[in-house]
């Protein structure tokens, strides 16, 4: 369907520390695209530039065929976003909450209403609309925070961490509501630190580390990457280690080798496994 989001050359410095130090990135129109990364890799100043929010230092964004520098209100009107932190109203009604940010759009009074019809019941709010925010789950004012982000119909929803301090039941309904909003159309950016969240939802990934983009692909593709098949077994110091394989029976004649008392396991490569050694956080002796 065509690239939706590009980034080349994505660099941001301040005070002379860069953040950020050359992300290029396409993400394609339909799809669920994943943005992993530790503590300080950047990820947040990465999103906050694509959101329109941070200037980079250097570098080009386009977004929906319009580019950051030459056409930014067109940009920002194909994007919408729902931040980490709730930023709604608590004092006022879920309806009045969403209404209010369809008129910082600039929507039209008479698309207001039908548009809020449409979503409530895509979302199944219709119980709750006239509920003060106070009154709300945390899962039901997340729902919410995005029904606001998508009053305008946005090409694009960047999501950030949306299931943070959610209890499971919460979480895994905000993912039905999450894969709902990508089949009406909705191009879905997905920040999160729940790598089984990313391994569940989207389709590519990308992880950020030291400011710059070190895994790309496809959940699938990024664990072949590095080994089908993971053994993790304890060291002689007793600390855990992992090691890839190609495939099973490659595995079992590794685990063969190892002492007796080894406590070990053989399991299909997680996303987790990636992440961890993209990152250099792994507790890996390193694949094959």
């Amino acid at each position: 369907m065509g690239t939706i989001i590009k980034a080349e050359g994505l660099k941001k410095s301040f005070d002379g520390f860069e953040a950020v130090k050359g992300i290029d990135m396409e993400v394609e129109a339909g799809e669920i695209f994943g943005f992993l990364g530790p503590n300080g890799a950047g990820k947040t100043t990465s999103i906050r530039m694509l959101t329109t929010m941070v200037r980079p230092t250097s570098g080009k964004i386009i977004i929906n065929g319009f580019s950051l520098d030459k056409d930014l209100t067109e940009a920002k009107a194909s994007i919408g976003v729902c931040q980490q932190h709730i930023s709604l109203d608590k004092d006022i009604t879920v309806r009045q909450n969403i209404k209010h940010h369809a008129i910082l759009h600039k929507m039209p009074a008479k698309e207001i209403g039908p548009r809020m019809g449409e979503l409530s019941e895509l979302m199944g709010l219709g119980p709750h609309m006239d509920k003060k925010v106070t009154e709300l789950s945390g899962g039901w004012k997340r729902k919410t925070s995005i029904v606001c982000s998508i009053m305008h119909r946005p090409k694009i929803l960047f999501l950030d961490e949306p299931t943070a301090g959610l209890d499971t039941k919460s979480r895994h309904m905000l993912w039905d509501m999450i894969r709902e909003l990508n089949r009406s159309g909705t191009t879905i950016f997905l920040t999160t630190h729940y790598i089984e969240e990313a391994e569940d939802l989207c389709g590519r990934v990308a992880i950020l580390n030291q400011g710059t983009i070190v895994a790309l692909g496809s959940p699938k593709e990024l664990c072949d990457s590095i080994g089908y098949i993971t053994v993790e077994y304890s060291g002689d110091d007793g600390k855990k280690s992992m090691r890839q394989f190609p495939d099973r029976q490659s595995g079992k004649e590794f685990m063969a080798k190892l002492k007796e008392d080894t406590a070990m396991s053989l399991r299909k490569t997680t996303l987790e496994d990636v992440f961890l050694i993209a990152t250099g956080e792994e507790y890996s002796e390193g694949g094959v």
